[in-house]
């Protein structure tokens, strides 16, 4: 008994300290610029009330990065992002590849 509680200790330790890592690595993670070659080809602003909506009439109010299906932060400021390589973006940003969360 004591070798099983043992080992779940020592996991759940190895597993706590692997996520406050990754946590840590994805807050370090550098923020996506609106002058990033990525960014000026999805047509990405930190601001989504800044879009060009005439440039792209796919961009309708209250499209932001924060209620994108591609967002990885929570209710966080900034957030990952698949489309700028894990770079993070802000949750008040839009870009061209923006899908609405189910």
């Amino acid at each position: 008994m004591k070798s099983s509680r043992r080992s779940f200790l020592i996991t759940s330790i190895g597993v706590a300290s692997t996520l406050a890592l990754s946590r840590q690595a994805f807050a370090d993670a550098p923020k996506v610029t609106e002058s990033d070659p990525t960014a000026q080809a999805l047509g990405y602003k930190q601001d989504a009330t800044q879009v060009d909506k005439a440039k792209y009439a796919k961009y309708a109010a209250g499209q932001e990065c924060g209620n994108c299906s591609f967002y990885q932060g929570k209710s966080d400021p900034w957030g990952g992002c698949p489309m700028f390589g894990g770079k993070q973006v802000s949750a008040k940003g839009w870009c061209s590849a923006y899908n609405k969360k189910a």
